[in-house]
């Protein structure tokens, strides 16, 4: 069973942690195993990238394997690329997953030969449930909020009549209480006109 496997089953308790790796193979040092401490109980697993040839290799065969783990029967190595940088001296690795402890061996050539991938650990996503939480709590919060903002209540709506009403009444009773004694109103009718001329004449 692959890490993808794993990860469709159980993505809400476990969540994969990517780490860049690389190891680099040469005469000094042929072989590389990477392992991991055996205390860390959560699934392992090294996902090879690329594999290519130093600026100082020399123009022959370089050939990579992979040597088995020794347990049980003694079974014999899977070459893994063979570069050469006149020809090939880069090779893209796409879909080797291989769980630890995997040991790497450079069977042929001087080197360097560097190896490139990502170390993905499955840790336990302890934060799932309360995410979860906080979301539902969240659209239960948004949903009461559109519906007022949609539908104000009636006594809101009374509130706001009242009120203009209020100010209207307001200005009304400025409007009177600016108009001066000294000038009166112009009553209205035939006589209105009549009083101001008897008093010119006298």
């Amino acid at each position: 069973m692959s890490l993808t496997d794993s990860v469709d089953i159980d993505s809400k308790s476990e969540k994969p942690v990517s780490l860049i790796w690389g190891c680099e193979l040469s005469s000094e040092r042929d072989s590389y195993t990477f392992q991991v401490p055996e205390e860390w109980q959560c699934e392992q697993q090294l996902a090879l990238r690329t594999i290519c040839l130093g600026e100082t290799a020399r123009d022959e065969f370089h050939v990579v394997e992979i040597v088995p783990a020794e347990e049980g029967d003694a079974r014999a190595p899977v070459p893994l690329a063979t570069l050469k940088p006149s020809v090939l001296p880069m090779a893209t690795l796409v879909g080797v997953e291989l769980t630890p402890p995997v040991t790497f061996h450079l069977r042929a050539g001087s080197g360097p030969v560097y190896i490139s991938g990502q170390h993905v650990s499955m840790m336990p996503n302890l934060s799932w449930d309360e995410e979860e939480e906080e979301e539902e709590e969240d659209a239960e919060e948004e949903e009461p909020a559109e519906e007022v903002s949609e539908k104000p209540p009636k006594g809101q709506a009374a509130k706001k009549g009242s009120a203009a009403k209020k100010r209207r009444l307001e200005k009304e009773d400025e409007l009177r209480n600016n108009v001066s004694p000294e000038d009166p109103l112009p009553s209205k009718g035939r006589g209105a006109g009549r009083g101001k001329k008897a008093a010119a004449k006298k």
